[in-house]
C-alpha cells in the first residue's frame, strides 16, 4: 500500500464521529510507537513533519521511514507537512513524496493568506496532493512557530466561506481556544464550541457539505509524564493541555484532525529520564530509546481510544 491522502481518512471520520490523529514525528522510535499503536488498534493515522522535524532529520530520511511504517503495518498512512511556512517549503515537501501539506499564512494578513495559500493548492492539487489551511493564529509555541497571547486571535466565522472558497484549500485549521505547547493555560481550558458550530453552519450553507476541520495545539499534557519527568531530574512545572472531553466533543462535530505533539515529546522524555535514573550506568541506545517507542505505544493507543475515537475505524 502508497501513503495516502487525508480525503478519504476525513470523510469516514466525519460520517461516524471521530477524528484522525495527526502525530509529529521526529524519529524512528516515534514513527514505531505511533504506528503499532494505530495497528494493534485498527486505526488509520497522519505523521506529520514540521519543519523543524525537517532540519533535524532530513528529508528523505523522514520519508523512507514513514514508507517503511506502510510496508510493515499495513496501515492508510498520510505523510503531511505542519505548518509550511512558505510556498518553497510546500513544493520541496510535495515534489518529496508529502500526501499532504499545510500553508501557515495566519501571520499574514487576511489577503496575503488567501492568495498565498490558494498558490500553494493550485501546486498541490496539479501533484494529487491536498492542502490544508489555517485562519486565527493559535498563542504558545512549536518549533518555528511563537505566538503570543497577545497576538492570538480565533477564527471569525464570517471569514471562512470565503476563504474556503477563494483558495480551495481541503481541510481548514481553526482557533478556537487550543494552543501549542506544554503551557498551554493559566486557568480552566476552555474550547468554544459554539464558535465551532458556527463555522460548520456557515460551511454547510455555502455548499461545503461535512467540511473537514482542523485542531493544532491539541495535546492533553499527560500528567504522568509531566510526572515522571520531574520524578527524574525534569522541571516541567505547571504544564497542562487540553482535557480529553473536550477533544472528544470535538471529535464528534466537525473536526477530523487532531494535532499532537507536546504528548509525544513528554513521554519520549519522560521514559529516558526514567531509564537513566533506574539504570544509572547503562549506556546501549537500544535500551533508553526503546522505552520511549513503548511509552509513546500507550499513550497513542489511550488518544486513540480516550480522545479521537478511531479504534477499528478501518474495519
Amino acid at each position: 500500500m502508497p501513503l495516502v491522502t487525508t480525503t478519504e481518512m476525513f470523510k469516514k471520520a466525519y460520517d461516524n464521529g471521530y477524528a484522525i490523529g495527526a502525530f509529529n514525528v521526529n524519529n524512528m522510535e516515534i514513527v514505531q510507537g505511533i504506528t503499532s499503536a494505530c495497528k494493534k488498534l485498527n486505526a488509520p493515522v497522519i505523521l506529520q513533519v514540521s519543519s523543524g522535524a525537517r532540519k533535524y532529520a532530513h528529508h528523505d530520511y523522514l520519508v523512507k521511514m514513514v514508507e517503511a511504517a506502510v510496508a510493515e503495518t499495513g496501515l492508510p498512512i498520510a505523510l503531511h507537512l505542519d505548518h509550511g511556512p512558505d510556498f518553497e517549503t510546500c513544493k520541496s515537501c510535495i515534489d518529496g513524496g508529502f500526501t499532504s501539506v499545510m500553508i501557515d499564512g495566519s501571520s499574514k494578513p487576511y489577503e496575503e493568506n488567501v492568495e498565498l495559500t490558494r498558490k500553494v493548492v493550485e501546486y498541490a492539487h496539479a501533484h494529487g496532493v491536498v492542502v490544508e489551511g489555517e485562519l486565527g493564529k493559535l498563542a504558545g509555541i512549536e518549533d518555528d512557530v511563537n505566538v503570543s497571547a497577545d497576538d492570538a486571535n480565533f477564527t471569525q466565522p464570517e471569514e471562512v466561506e470565503d476563504f474556503v472558497s477563494r483558495t480551495g484549500v481541503d481541510s481548514l485549521a481553526i482557533a478556537i481556544g487550543t494552543s501549542h505547547g506544554a503551557y498551554k493555560f493559566k486557568g480552566e481550558a476552555k474550547l468554544d464550541f459554539d464558535r465551532l458550530a458556527t463555522i460548520t453552519e456557515k460551511l454547510e450553507a455555502a455548499g461545503f457539505h461535512n467540511y473537514p476541520i482542523v485542531l493544532h495545539g491539541a495535546s492533553s499534557v499527560d500528567q504522568r509524564c509531566v510526572a515522571m519527568c520531574n520524578e527524574y531530574g525534569g522541571n516541567i512545572a505547571g504544564a497542562k493541555g487540553i482535557p480529553a472531553e473536550m477533544l472528544r466533543k470535538a471529535s464528534s462535530m466537525a473536526v477530523c484532525k487532531i494535532n499532537m505533539d507536546t504528548d509525544l515529546r513528554l513521554a519520549m522524555t519522560a521514559a529516558v529520564r526514567k531509564s537513566f535514573g533506574d539504570e544509572p550506568a547503562a549506556f546501549d541506545p537500544r535500551g533508553y530509546l526503546g522505552a520511549g517507542r513503548a511509552l509513546i505505544q500507550e499513550l497513542v493507543e489511550d488518544k486513540i481510544k480516550n480522545v479521537i475515537g478511531s479504534t477499528d475505524s478501518m474495519n
